[in-house]
């Protein structure tokens, strides 16, 4: 027997009308591209994006066509998102941190009908001109001032195309699980793997991040998302921002410290979220004016795993970290990191040793580790296996790949993510199941000698890979950048290591280097590093 309600459909376009109504005076903020801070609301995003998807359809963009974006977080973007996916069109962000040769993969693959891009990232859909067979239509995301010269003749201009539109489109209603936006993962070996979301789980997910054991949006909220819109939907923020009346503070292609830092002050921001590497430069930024932007209260980190000595310098400031796990298929919010009231009593290093885990699931993922086997292992806190989740926001396979060993018939995803999960249900990433070292048949966990690592005061970013040994198969490696001004010796940090791990896990050499190669999304790439530094055994 069926319950009798309203069998609605749940779709992106209805977050975005209940913004306008609900909300409708809630500021939307922008540090443009083209310089300016530039100020709206929500009804007024939702009057452009209405624009906008007459627009699209004008140039022939029909329902279940893809639609790329190259760009930064800027309102036009925002006004991109629901345009696209409101309509039908399937939302496509790509990344332009990525090879030029893995963007033209990515826009074949999609068969993308149109790219709408930043005028910083121009450049590099001209550069792939005679790549993109599929793309009929390139849009400029700017004003008719500021379109550049020598563009091609037939590159359209974003203004232009609203401002010959009436802000007065209807937006269909359709099956809630329709396509809504495609993002591509970037970790991968090989060609990047789409991962193709739905109305239905971009909507249950922008609900799970929003409640106060996650995200606790609202109202009060005044949100910069540092996650990029390019990156698994700048982790689904402007959906769960619409339906909460959130307000948004938008960064636009200005990331560094001190940029983050001004605008964080001058707006009134009290939430952010991003990856480790960028709060580096917050940080930074921090120390030399010796305080938090004014009303910062909380970062959201994400991507790669939070150190203790991150969270012990956020709060040094006053600011609350949320440590949160989850990969492009999860759309992406697996986990959260919150104190449970039995444990926020708990002493200082024993709270530390809670914050530094990536944190329990949110309602509606289901997660468990798993040995080589595919065994389930117990949830002790001691035994660590592969994670495998599965859940209404969890991808069931990759888009125009229908054979792939990471999903099976039950459901669960194969994540790749080496973790233990204690009796309270804290999840802890111990590493990734390629970046494991495996040392005399025991394992040496990367992250946690990673950890170790930047916990001493003289280093600043370090990364940890495995070298082939004769006697052992694998030795660690420790690859560091030292911090700002400091001369750390190799000798020192051993010493300090000693003290943070078992004396077999120390790395047989540390190395100095300047800096550490970053992935399109902010990881540190140890294929690069292990191409690098990889020796024969013996």
């Amino acid at each position: 027997m069926f319950g009798l309600m309203n069998d609605a459909p749940l779709l992106i376009a209805d977050t975005l009308v209940h913004a306008a109504r609900a909300h409708a005076d809630q500021e939307i903020v922008t540090q443009t591209v083209e310089g300016p801070i530039h100020r709206y609301t929500w009804s007024d995003c939702h009057h452009r994006a209405q624009q906008l998807a007459r627009a699209l359809a004008d140039l022939g963009l029909g329902f279940g066509d893809r639609v790329a974006t190259i760009a930064w977080n800027t309102h036009r973007h925002l006004e991109t998102y629901f345009a696209t996916s409101g309509s039908g069109l399937v939302c496509h962000t790509i990344n332009p941190r990525l090879h030029p040769e893995q963007v033209a993969y990515i826009v074949g693959h999609a068969e993308d009908r149109a790219i709408l891009v930043d005028l910083t990232m121009l450049p590099l859909v001209q550069a792939l001109a005679g790549k993109l067979p599929s793309v009929r239509h390139v849009v400029v995301m700017t004003d008719r001032a500021h379109m550049p010269d020598g563009v091609p003749a037939e590159f359209l201009c974003y203004e232009d195309l609203l401002a010959a539109q009436p802000a007065d489109y209807d937006w269909p209603r359709f099956d809630e699980r329709t396509a809504s936006s495609l993002c591509y993962t970037s970790g991968t070996t090989g060609n990047p793997k789409g991962v193709l979301y739905s109305h239905r789980s971009t909507v249950l997910h922008s609900f799970a991040i929003a409640l106060p054991g996650a995200f606790a949006l609202g109202e009060r909220v005044s949100l910069l998302p540092v996650v990029p819109m390019f990156h698994v939907n700048a982790w689904g923020t402007p959906y769960a921002a619409a339906i909460t009346g959130t307000r948004l503070v938008m960064p636009g292609p200005r990331l560094d410290g001190d940029s983050l830092f001004k605008l964080m002050d001058s707006d009134g921001v009290t939430k952010s979220a991003g990856v480790p590497t960028v709060w580096l430069g917050l940080l930074q930024a921090m120390k030399m004016a010796g305080r938090a932007p004014a009303a910062l209260e909380q970062v959201v980190i994400g991507g790669s795993a939070a150190s203790r000595t991150m969270i012990e310098a956020f709060e040094g400031f006053g600011v609350d970290v949320l440590h949160a796990w989850g990969m492009t298929e999860t759309s992406p919010l697996g986990t959260a990191c919150m104190l449970k009231p039995g444990r926020e009593a708990d002493d200082k290093d024993a709270r530390y040793a809670t914050l530094v885990k990536q944190g329990r699931t949110v309602f509606g993922v289901q997660s468990k580790i798993v040995d080589p086997d595919g065994a389930a292992l117990p949830h002790d806190g001691k035994a660590h296996g592969e994670v495998k989740v599965r859940g209404p926001w969890i991808a069931s396979g990759y888009y125009r790949q229908p054979d792939d060993s990471a999903f099976d018939a039950d459901g669960w995803f194969a994540t790749a993510d080496v973790a233990t999960i204690d009796p309270d249900g804290y999840m802890q990433i111990v590493d990734r199941t390629k970046d494991l070292i495996k040392s005399g048949g025991e394992w040496i966990s990367s992250i946690d000698l990673e950890n170790a690592a930047v916990a001493h005061a003289d280093i600043a970013q370090a990364a940890v890979i495995g070298i082939p040994d004769e006697r052992w198969g694998e030795r660690p490696l420790l690859i560091a950048v030292a911090a700002e001004g400091a001369d750390p010796t190799r000798e020192a940090v051993l010493v300090h290591l000693a003290d943070h791990v078992a004396k077999w896990w120390l790395p047989e050499e540390v190395i100095f280097v300047d800096q550490l190669p970053l992935g399109a999304t902010g990881k540190v790439q140890k294929t690069k590093l292990r191409e690098q530094y990889a020796r024969p055994a013996g």
